[in-house]
């Protein structure tokens, strides 16, 4: 679903998914062969500087517009039309039950009629969209209908940004939304296709995860926590007298000292298991489950070394690092050692591309 379609596009145009975060942009372009494998055919990211996005507010529109146009150039995309997301706390959204059968104007003054109740705006100042998640299985003869709803000055913020950067905005999403479509195709490989399995998906921000518990098609759990991959550039720079920036470059390309692995990554990827482990009592204590079938990594901290091993010694459950891309054919424009690397970060942006194959 993406909640807010800003334009007609034309049917199976090339479009590229976009994420952007509070500490870059990422750029993941997908098509389909001739037997109708996904064909990975470019991605790309360049980083922000810190407070140029704080809490998904923009706050340093003309930088990060200028990011936006090197990672378009850095990926030599020549696709235009992309696929954007919010960040899950600008919108609203809420799931109601409706008659079936309604016709499109019908459908609409109900929902806006829904909505009214639900939203603490003035609807004039919101973007407001609606998806037919299908039949609702409680009662007969209705069907479940989800709301999203953000305020216009943050839809036409990312809105602006995409059309600075060269790129025409068609579809806007959730990034929570965008991410669990990546997600379906890695449970789908799990044991009996994933039927039935609760998964965790931890997904390892700049400053922030979040944890979502995903059952079949519903997100059973979704909560933010302060911690990320930016503390463990703090403890290299406090450690080697680096500057934060110089610190970060050195993390990314993998130029630190010999002993960082004792000294430092070893210490903190045991905090982040702990961080894990907490995180998960949390989601038991809250809710009716004990225990989850799988914990799943995501982000640019996730791959770190020995950290999926140190959560299941931690957790006592099976952890594992994803990655959007797996089984997916990869075009000639694709370094495939890069992408190991940094595969785990692309899933928000992977599930946005993959709206290319959806109306």
């Amino acid at each position: 679903m993406g909640i807010f379609d800003l334009m007609l596009r034309r049917k199976h145009s090339p479009m590229i998914g976009l994420d952007i975060s509070s500490s870059s942009a990422k750029l993941v372009e997908l098509g389909q062969t001739a037997d109708g494998q996904i064909l990975l055919e470019r991605f790309a990211s360049e980083p922000f500087e810190k407070g140029w996005i704080t809490d998904g507010q923009i706050e340093k529109f003309d930088e990060v517009a200028a990011a936006l146009r090197r990672v378009v150039a850095r990926s030599g995309t020549s696709a235009r039309d992309a696929a954007l997301a919010m960040p899950q706390s600008a919108v609203i959204t809420k799931k109601i039950v409706l008659p079936a059968g309604l016709r499109e104007e019908m459908l609409e003054l109900q929902v806006e009629a829904e909505a009214d109740q639900y939203i603490p705006f003035p609807l004039d100042e919101v973007s407001l969209d609606f998806y037919v998640i299908g039949p609702c299985p409680t009662s007969p003869g209705d069907v479940d209908v989800l709301i999203a709803a953000s305020r216009k000055d943050r839809v036409q913020d990312r809105q602006g940004l995409a059309e600075a950067a060269g790129l025409h905005p068609v579809i806007l999403d959730i990034e929570s939304h965008a991410a669990r479509r990546a997600m379906g195709r890695l449970i789908a490989k799990l044991p009996d296709g994933g039927k039935g399995a609760l998964v965790a998906l931890f997904e390892i921000g700049s400053e922030t995860t979040s944890l979502k518990v995903l059952h079949d098609e519903d997100m059973v759990f979704d909560r933010d926590q302060a911690f990320g991959g930016a503390q463990l550039t703090l403890l290299i720079s406090r450690q080697y007298g680096f500057s934060f920036a110089e610190a970060e470059q050195k993390k990314l390309a993998n130029e630190l000292p010999l002993d960082f692995g004792a000294l430092v990554l070893k210490p903190f990827v045991d905090s982040l298991a702990q961080e894990v482990g907490r995180a998960l009592q949390y989601f038991f204590t809250s809710t009716p489950y004990h225990q989850v079938d799988w914990v799943m990594l995501a982000g640019g901290t996730a791959a770190l070394t020995g950290l999926s091993e140190r959560i299941t010694a931690e957790t006592g459950f099976a952890c594992k690092v994803v990655n959007p891309f797996a089984d997916m054919v990869f075009g000639p424009a694709v370094r495939e050692a890069k992408l190991q690397r940094e595969a785990p970060a692309y899933l928000t942006a992977c599930g946005l591309a993959m709206r290319r194959f959806f109306r």
